[in-house]
């Protein structure tokens, strides 16, 4: 897959700007592996987890895949049930 094919309709504005900036991240690792957790599970989050969502993208993009993929340790105050679902996702989106 090589970006979104789910559209953005219905979504409200942060959502729809979020949603662009985890498909764009930089490398194209991350731009699949936010980008598709971003197709699954953003239409659902609440304003709190947007905004731990919007923290992600301050994390450099080589340190955000070392975490996601179990390289390096996640840090506790990144290590949340949100962080953890996008790990749970993307190992599982490996699997398919």
């Amino acid at each position: 897959m090589s970006g979104t094919t789910i559209s953005s309709e219905g979504l409200d504005e942060r959502r729809k700007r979020l949603k662009f900036r985890l498909w764009h991240r930089g490398i194209r690792e991350m731009d699949l592996v936010l980008g598709g957790f971003a197709d699954a599970e953003l239409a659902g989050l609440s304003d709190a987890a947007l905004g731990e969502v919007e923290g992600w993208l301050n994390v450099p993009d080589q340190q955000m895949f070392a975490w996601v993929n179990g390289a390096e340790v996640v840090p506790a105050e990144v290590d949340t049930p949100l962080f953890r679902k996008l790990r749970t996702f993307h190992v599982q989106d490996l699997k398919d």
